[in-house]
């Protein structure tokens, strides 16, 4: 189980550390709104993955 959260963790680092510098560098408000969206849609999934009963 603490595998699963390791790696929802690095997934969510990588994401934001990748689109942040992105957002930063351009300073584009519609950029940083699609990539807010992006975050709370990938927040869900994790939400919804890690809560899901693996058989």
């Amino acid at each position: 189980m603490g595998m699963k959260y390791l790696a929802a963790a690095i997934a969510v680092g990588l994401f934001l550390v990748f689109n942040v510098a992105i957002a930063w560098k351009l300073k584009q408000v519609s950029l940083s709104i699609v990539i807010l969206i992006g975050l709370v849609l990938m927040a869900a999934d994790l939400y919804q993955s890690l809560k899901a009963r693996v058989d």
